[in-house]
């Protein structure tokens, strides 16, 4: 085995996911710190096999470029943003917004880095191709609904490894978690050029009025996804309990996303310099906090 193959041995071993905190906006947060990941996204990532590196906020440009050569994918949440606006606001400081253009030069460099995006982080992407906040409002808080797939999900890199009957079941049944006030109507979508040279839409949903943009994809030299639902809840999360469905299927639409991710984040050869960097970045130093009784996450990491 020469050294190259040794090395890729490693970084096929070894995945580590960036997740970005968010700054804690409920009074309830802020004596745990200045901001949190909630633990369903960091266990639906290790639930494939890849570890997690908290994107802390407050960061130096330095920090932030040392580490994006370091991990193999980042994952923007959803999160208790209201707007937007408001996500870009506490979550994109200029600095990090630096480093979304890493990401974009990575991949104009062929070096493969795959971007997540779940709900506000769904819709953070779509601002960033488009450079227009294009949402609008949607009755989607709190219902479990199914997928309107597309021509384009056939083809599409994100399902082509689910089961057929999975996939039928996502058709029919209710098997996703929307807990969003704001979508990416179809119309605004087909009237943007940016996005639809960007992005494929591969399912669809509707609030009985409002076609909104669900499931989306980049193109290939873009390994950009979004879902405006929510996967991480289905296995993790039990608050809100009536528009999460914990049924056998929907947490296998779960285990099929991760394990998507995942792997496509094992396509990135970047990697930690050294054992010590590696576990000094990961989540592991910290311990989530109980945390049903007072947010609607089950458990939350907070950092200083």
């Amino acid at each position: 085995m020469g050294d190259f193959d040794l090395i890729c041995c490693l970084w096929t071993i070894f995945i580590a996911i960036w997740i970005l905190a968010q700054k804690t906006r409920f009074k309830t947060f802020r004596k745990y710190g200045r901001s949190y990941i909630a633990a369903s996204y960091v266990k639906f990532v290790e639930s494939a096999g890849a570890r997690v590196v908290p994107i802390r906020l407050y960061r130096s440009e330095k920090e932030y470029d040392k580490l994006f050569q370091s991990i193999n994918g980042v994952l923007f949440p959803g999160g208790g943003a209201m707007h937007i606006n408001m996500y870009l606001n506490y979550s994109m400081s200029t600095r990090f917004l630096t480093f979304l253009l890493l990401i974009f030069k990575s991949n104009d460099k062929i070096d493969y880095f795959p971007v997540w995006g779940t709900c506000l982080g769904h819709q953070a992407l779509t601002y960033f191709t488009s450079e227009k906040n294009l949402l609008v409002r949607t009755k989607t808080g709190n219902i479990s609904l199914p997928l309107t797939f597309t021509t384009a999900a056939k083809d599409s890199r994100m399902f082509q490894n689910f089961p057929d009957d999975l996939l039928q079941k996502l058709a029919t049944e209710p098997l996703t978690a929307h807990f969003h006030k704001w979508s990416l109507s179809m119309k605004d979508f087909r009237k943007n050029e940016k996005l639809r040279n960007f992005y494929k839409v591969l399912t669809t949903n509707t609030d009985g009025k409002i076609e909104f943009a669900s499931t989306m994809e980049g193109t290939y030299k873009y390994p950009f996804y979004g879902v405006q639902w929510h996967p991480e809840k289905n296995p993790f999360e039990w608050k809100n309990v009536s528009g999460i469905p914990h049924s056998p299927s929907a947490v296998k639409v779960t285990y099929y996303l991760a394990d998507f991710l995942v792997n496509e984040a094992r396509k990135s050869l970047h990697h930690f310099p050294s054992k010590d960097e590696e576990a000094e970045a990961l989540i592991y130093n910290y311990v989530p906090v109980f945390s049903s009784a007072f947010s609607v996450y089950q458990q939350i990491y907070f950092f200083a």
